[in-house]
């Protein structure tokens, strides 16, 4: 073989070189990689770097409670129509419970987590949740989302009074939680005893007026119901029930607009009951997560959680009736505070101790 000349070796070292930088994909940047890095993902690109990651990833694995989710996640998988959505429903605590039996024992599939807040405080004490970022952060008020952004609630509801219009008139009810100390509706109230809600309340008078207020309340002689909310306002509308504390205004307004005869009240500084998002610290599809928490928070979202019957706190969102909101979990000893709230009520209503 003759011994090729310098112009010609120089010649084909250039076409490889053409031919290597066609090959070279350089029609993206490098894709950031790990939970936190991808969860917190600021570029200009954001929307196309998830999607391009989620359809990798191809499935997504949600911790939620109930079906209330339901309507969100068909929309969802109508926009991302590539995307497997797998659900685990079981109340919040017990989700709680489970995600950290599970993280103990290395098993960590958990993507994201649509759950009530509550719920998610023990897995943020655990180092399970990543923080996260989101540009549908700037449309939040900043009690709506956990402090190190741990979680932002997406859906929530309130309890205020409530009341059968056709046994008290609403120009004679109580508007106020002292309103509620007027001799005149001993007797005549009743308590949901339900999960939450009532230590909740308890939570809310003990901050807002002192413990001192609390036990005046239990020598009202409020009568406790073991059922949910959503049940007592059924009582309510039947007539069984006169006038509550601890009715949501999602539930009256639900009623309302059917008919029934209800009307509601914010006497103050209310308890939110709420729902947030977070991603899981290890979660296996990251991109997925962060793609189904964007839209859970967006205004998309917010007014499909409206429709079946949650308010959003989004801040472009119509508001309804004006309620002083109290964002409970977000305190920094909650899980403390709640034992001790959940011990006053047992004390105050269930036993009625002095």
């Amino acid at each position: 073989m003759e011994p090729q000349s310098s112009t010609t070796i120089a010649r084909r070292l250039r076409s490889l070189l053409a031919l290597a930088w066609v090959l070279l994909p350089t029609s993206a940047p490098a894709q950031p990689a790990g939970v936190e890095t991808i969860a917190n993902y600021a570029g200009a690109d954001r929307q196309r770097v998830l999607e391009a990651g989620a359809r990798r990833e191809g499935s997504i694995l949600l911790y939620t409670t109930g079906t209330q989710t339901r309507p969100l996640l068909d929309r969802f998988q109508q926009k991302y129509p590539y995307l497997k959505i797998e659900l685990v429903r079981a109340g919040s605590t017990d989700v709680a419970r489970k995600v950290l039996e599970e993280y103990q024992a290395g098993y960590e599939k958990v993507d994201a987590f649509e759950l009530a807040t509550h719920g998610l405080v023990l897995p943020r004490d655990e180092n399970i949740l990543q923080p996260f970022d989101s540009p549908e952060l700037a449309a939040y008020p900043r009690d709506a989302i956990e402090p190190k952004r741990n979680w932002a609630v997406v859906r929530e509801s309130y309890t205020g009074i409530g009341l059968n219009t056709k046994l008290l008139a609403p120009d004679k009810a109580p508007k106020t939680y002292v309103d509620l100390l007027d001799p005149q509706w001993k007797g005549r109230m009743a308590l949901s005893g339900s999960s939450t809600t009532p230590i909740n309340w308890v939570g809310t008078m003990v901050l807002v007026h002192g413990v001192d207020f609390m036990r005046k309340l239990g020598a009202q002689n409020i009568r406790v119901y073991n059922i949910t909310g959503r049940a007592l306002a059924n009582l309510m509308v039947s007539g069984e029930v006169m006038l509550s504390p601890t009715i949501y205004n999602s539930h009256v307004a639900e009623s309302a607009g059917k008919g029934a005869p209800l009307a509601w009240f914010s006497p103050g500084l209310v308890p939110v009951t709420d729902s947030g998002v977070a991603i899981a610290r290890k979660a296996p599809h990251p991109h997925a997560a962060m793609l189904l928490i964007d839209f859970l928070m967006s205004k998309e979202g917010a007014m499909l959680w409206e429709q079946i019957g949650y308010d959003s706190p989004r801040r472009d969102m119509a508001a309804g009736q004006p309620v002083q909101k109290l964002y409970l979990t977000n305190r920094p000893n909650f899980l403390g505070e709640y034992d001790n709230w959940a011990k006053l009520y047992q004390d105050v209503f269930v036993r009625r101790r002095p």
